[in-house]
């Protein structure tokens, strides 16, 4: 029997091998036990991957993604001139360790492969897994085992009803689940998880912090790091954070470090004390979600059977000690974080997953899936079963063959007229393209000026305000939880928290108010995942495709401060300048603030101390700015237009 299991991280793919009887042990790619999940592509249209691909960054960084798993969501990725659907980035990676493993088996083939995934992966994220990898290649049964459940199997051996709490800090998200052991294998209790929050983000906030240090002795210089023109600005950009990132891995094990940097600017000296106290309020985040996921299961902490660190950024010590003095458990990690959830994958029963405990009204998918070997030679179309009932249950034996695209001449085909990029996969279909940007490694340096828009006047109540990254935050005029009255019948935030009947188009009465005339002269239905990228907004969701390629997400969330968060990840999302302005309409008044990239648009808009949010999409092949963005809002989506 020789089964591989693995791990396709955001940063690292891990793939750990038993064959032969022998002990499951780590296939080693290119020398390593970690293969950069990164793609680099060709003119050609060939895809790079691994080392190989980091390498070729530097040649030309726009056709490189180092985190294709962060861009599940946006369905294809435009690498340099080339549209690549994410399937298909994926599967090259899957297929890189796929051959290396070939090689190590004289070309023997595989039983079984087991592809793990976070617990909180609907259908519609593991059945890209899927189809990944029956195009990289796969013909023998696919097992998708959750994360945690991995973890907790290779951390653990638990006594039936024994509970332990899994710690996942990735480098693209943090995600946290409660799982507990029953008689024939386990069960996960809880789950959550932070989208904005990874390995990526401390890279970020380390490198703003150098940036500070240094942009001012040559702003110009800096500003073409910024916004690089020339082959050269691109490889001293790229240099520069693959150089901040060694340096925040060097921090974790040692006091100080220096981060070179690019000519003209001077090296500069970074302490682990500097970093900890940049990060230290989005850990706090984390820290605060782990524990209340605990809770949430109606354990103490105290009942649990350990807590336990997966994830390579879980390697910083300011996370295991900040999780003993907000927990008061000190937590469990291994010397190599990074490949206890491959391990873990080989030793959990395919049939020993059931669904965890929840409310009966919340929708269940299926968590574990199984698929039986497809024959090579066929259309192209791949199996799941997406009749399986539960979170987590697995049924092999299942009759009958469920395609995951019937519709479609192959898996996951993406209409990508020519300029058309959606930045809303939820409005029109999952397989939406995204932002064309190069993925996550864009980061935004500090800027010195606001960059010049094409409209060169602003309406008097607008203000043009500086992206700077993740240091952008949504700040809301919140005073309490009665609402200002703006006139008769206006809602409050408990109001809104209580009005659960939703219409045949999945507004609630707060929602129509905050939508207006759109329920009215838009196509509008329930459901979307609202958020940009790999941000995800929790909540009542409506979806609406108005005019001119604009589309708007409604969401009913539910806490006040719920809806300010979601406000924030989206407006952290903005990669250039942001107008800002006060709206008022309908008995309501807020804020919004809209940017625009080339042919793409984007605006955020709350309800003043309402658990309401709005998020308005533009895609289309014209140059746009910001200020169209919110003209369009302020003549056609603003409440009472």
């Amino acid at each position: 029997m020789r089964v591989l299991s693995v791990d396709l991280g955001t940063s690292n793919t891990v793939a750990v091998l038993s064959a032969h009887g022998r002990p499951p042990r780590v296939v080693e790619v290119d020398g390593s036990a970690t293969m950069p999940s990164a793609v680099y592509c060709e003119e050609d249209g060939t895809l790079v991957v691994g080392r190989d691909a980091e390498r070729r960054a530097r040649l030309d960084p726009a056709r490189f993604e180092p985190n294709p798993k962060r861009r599940v969501d946006d369905g294809v990725l435009l690498l340099g001139s080339n549209v690549v659907p994410v399937t298909d980035a994926l599967a090259a990676v899957l297929r890189r360790v796929l051959d290396e493993t070939n090689r190590q088996l004289g070309g023997e083939s595989l039983d079984e492969i087991r592809l793990t995934h976070p617990a909180q992966w609907g259908s519609t994220r593991r059945n890209v897994l899927l189809s990944s990898a029956r195009l990289a290649g796969v013909t023998g049964e696919i097992v998708l085992v959750p994360e945690p459940v991995a973890a907790a199997s290779h951390y653990a051996s638990l006594a039936v009803g024994q509970a332990l709490a899994v710690y996942d800090l990735g480098a693209g998200t943090f995600d946290v689940a409660i799982v507990a052991a029953t008689q024939k294998g386990f069960t996960v209790l809880a789950e959550d998880g932070l989208q904005d929050l990874g390995g990526l983000d401390v890279d970020q906030a380390l490198l703003e912090h150098v940036g500070r240090q240094v942009s001012h002795r040559d702003p110009g210089a800096w500003q073409r790091l910024l916004r690089p023109e020339s082959t050269a600005d691109r490889r001293a950009r790229r240099a520069l954070q693959e150089d901040v990132r060694a340096a925040k891995e060097s921090l974790s094990r040692h006091a100080h470090t220096e981060v070179p940097m690019p000519e003209p600017f001077e090296d500069v000296l970074v302490n682990r004390s500097d970093l900890e106290a940049l990060v230290r309020p989005s850990m706090m985040r984390s820290v605060e979600l782990l524990e209340s996921t605990i809770r949430s299961t109606g354990m103490a902490p105290n009942q649990l059977a350990g807590i336990y660190l997966v994830g390579g950024s879980s390697r910083m010590p300011l996370v295991a000690t900040m999780i003993a003095e907000q927990v008061r458990i000190v937590p469990t990690s291994l010397d190599q974080p990074e490949t206890s959830v491959a391990l873990g994958a080989h030793h959990v029963p395919k049939d020993g997953v059931t669904p965890r405990s929840q409310e009966p009204t919340r929708p269940k998918e299926p968590d574990t899936v199984v698929t039986k070997p497809v024959n090579p030679a066929s259309s192209g179309r791949y199996q799941v079963n997406p009749a399986v009932s539960g979170a987590h249950q697995v049924n092999p034996n299942a009759s009958g063959q469920y395609q995951v695209n019937p519709n479609a001449s192959g898996p996951y085909q993406v209409n990508t007229p020519s300029g058309a990029y959606q930045v809303n996969p939820a409005v029109s279909g999952p397989y939406q393209v995204g932002y064309p940007q190069t993925g996550p490694q864009q980061f935004n340096f500090p800027t010195v000026g606001p960059r010049a828009q094409t409209k060169p006047e602003k309406k008097p109540n607008r203000t043009v305000l500086i992206s700077v990254g993740a240091a952008v935050v949504l700040v809301l005029a919140v005073v309490g939880g009665i609402f200002a009255s703006g006139g008769p019948g206006v809602p409050t935030a408990q109001d809104c928290k209580k009005d659960t009947q939703q219409d045949d188009k999945g507004f609630t009465e707060c929602l129509r108010r905050l939508a207006g005339t759109i329920p009215d002269t838009s196509t509008c239905k329930a459901g979307g995942t609202p958020g940009v990228g790999g941000n995800r907004i929790k909540g009542t969701v409506v979806s609406c495709s108005v005019k001119d390629d604009y589309a708007v997400q409604y969401v009913l969330t539910e806490t006040v401060v719920g809806a300010q968060n979601g406000a924030e990840s989206v407006v952290r999302s903005l990669k250039s300048d942001v107008v800002e302005a006060q709206w008022a309409g309908n008995g309501l008044t807020g804020k919004y603030r809209a940017a625009a990239d080339g042919g793409l648009g984007l605006l955020v808009f709350t309800a003043d101390n309402l658990p309401l949010l709005g998020i308005v999409t533009k895609s289309g092949g014209e140059e746009l700015t910001a200020d169209e963005v919110a003209d369009f809002f302020e003549n056609t989506v603003q409440p009472g237009t």
